[in-house]
């Protein structure tokens, strides 16, 4: 898809110029704020340029959302979730112009974007399930008195985006959130403004109340903006660590609840009985998609015993994937700089490069931001790449001959979103299983990512906050619980309830 093409996909989402604006009150709005370029890792072209909200165009969304709370949040859940089961039919009606949207602003292929916006059909699907899954408890817990919990919304909530998934992670929060009965501002990154605003145009197509969702544009100001903003409940972010650590700290200081997700350091385990076509194929694939640019990618094996075998095969597939047929472009050339940096320096202390994707270019796409997949084997595991988030298609490979050792490498790692283990044998995996320091783990997968209605969420330094931000479990996130004690016959005898 070319560059016209794309902007005039942004008319046909009301941008009647190459500015990507706020959606306050249901519709767009430049507010008072300046623009900056927004570049497609594809090719290094301008896609557009974004506004750089201030605190006053917050206010505005904030002040929208508030005003629709008290309708919005007083219908049924039954009733609030009709709206997304449009919205689910509207996403398979504009599946091809959100896949063209999430790769020419994100840089993913076209099957990895299309399976972005799949995923966030499936999220869209498990809001339109919630009334089956929240029930009122009641019971008689005395004579004559009876106690009852709701679900009820916390009011005006906020959602802070990340790059590397425009379309799926507004997706994780904004239908439960706005299912459960909150009313919302989301902002996206400033790098990949384009989806979140096809989102609100859906949203508010199959039917949303106009101010119950507001896409607020900007940069870190407007996010320590919306950590400090008085009517704004509650915060979800996604980011590395080293932000998401400064917004919950900021955000729970302010007294909202905020759930704050970070970066990762997952370590897959390889033992030598493990199935080796398998194990290949998964482990290529998870340090490989997306370009390495998720928190659950594969960016470091810890093998243990002799498993040269299996290296082998590992390099072989990962020599299959190719920049700009099976691998897309990271977000930017700091990104692309910063990953070749890593690898130049790991190899300098001594690690060996088996396969090497520095210096990539894709033909006629020579101004987009590429790193082909690496390999790298004998990383130590004080390396800063051993240690350090990559975010791209790298894979450190550490060497150990004791599965304990293996175990003790990943907990020493300050992450804990994901771990696998690669065997076939059962008690091992267990084993294994039990023993790591990770929120989510696995056996023969590279990406152990639960499925709803199974929540999202890493351990340690990967996650801030007591709830996950999908799933069951963000019910907790987007509620709060009310007590109701009734009694109605006056005959019954007095007990301390009284």
């Amino acid at each position: 898809m070319s560059t016209v093409q794309l902007l005039n996909i942004m008319e046909n989402i009301a941008l009647t110029s190459p500015i990507t604006k706020n959606f306050i009150n249901g519709s767009l709005s430049n507010g008072q704020s300046q623009t900056m370029d927004v570049f497609s890792p594809v090719d290094g072209s301008v896609l557009s340029r974004v506004v750089l909200s201030t605190k006053s165009d917050l206010d505005d969304a904030v002040h929208s959302a508030q005003r629709a709370f008290p309708s919005w949040s007083s219908l049924t859940l039954k009733e609030r979730v009709q709206v997304f089961y449009r919205f689910r039919q509207l996403l398979e009606e504009n599946i091809e112009e959100l896949t063209d949207i999430v790769h020419m602003e994100n840089g993913k292929i076209q099957s990895e974007a299309r399976a972005e916006v799949l995923k966030g059909i499936e999220l869209t699907e498990f809001a339109c399930s919630l009334p089956q899954m929240i029930n009122d408890e009641i019971q008689e817990v005395s004579k004559g008195v009876e106690c009852r919990t709701t679900h009820v919304p916390v009011g005006v909530v906020a959602s802070v985006t990340p790059f590397n998934f425009p379309a799926m992670v507004p997706l994780w929060t904004i239908p439960n959130a706005i299912a459960l009965g909150n009313c919302m501002i989301v902002k996206p990154s400033e790098q990949t403004p384009i989806s979140a605003l096809k989102i609100a145009e859906l949203l508010k197509e199959a039917g949303l109340p106009d101010g119950v969702l507001n896409i607020i544009n900007g940069d870190k100001d407007i996010v320590e903006a919306i950590c400090d903003h008085p009517l704004i409940e509650a915060v979800s972010f996604v980011g590395s660590t080293r932000v998401a650590k400064i917004v919950y700290r900021r955000a729970t200081s302010q007294l909202k609840r905020c759930v704050a997700l970070g970066g990762a350091k997952n370590h897959l385990i390889v033992l030598p009985d493990a199935h080796v076509d398998m194990t290949a194929t998964n482990v290529a694939a998870s340090m490989s998609g997306c370009a390495g640019q998720r928190c659950m990618a594969a960016s470091a094996l810890v093998a243990v015993g002799k498993a040269d075998h299996i290296v082998e095969r590992i390099c072989e597939e990962a020599r299959k994937i190719r920049v700009g047929e099976n691998l897309g472009s990271v977000i930017s050339k700091e990104a692309r700089d910063r990953i070749e940096h890593y690898i130049t320096e790991a190899e300098q202390q001594g690690a060996r490069i088996l396969v090497d994707g520095r210096n990539a270019t894709v033909p006629g796409k020579e101004g987009g931001f590429y790193v082909g997949t690496t390999v790298i084997d004998y990383v130590r595991p004080d390396m800063k790449i051993a240690k350090e988030e990559v975010f791209g298609p790298v894979l450190s490979i550490m060497r150990t001959n004791e599965i304990d050792e293996a175990i003790q490498i990943e907990n020493d790692s300050e992450y804990g979103n994901a771990s696998s283990v690669f065997t076939q044998n059962g008690s091992m995996a267990n084993y294994v299983m039990e023993r790591v320091s990770a929120g989510m783990v696995g056996v023969n997968i590279g990406v152990p990512v639960p499925r709803e209605p199974f929540s999202f969420g890493g351990w340690n330094e990967s996650r801030f906050g007591v709830n996950d931000i999908t799933g069951k479990s963000s019910i907790h996130f987007w509620t709060k619980l009310k007590k109701r004690t009734t009694k109605w016959n006056p005959e019954a005898w007095t007990n301390w309830m009284s």
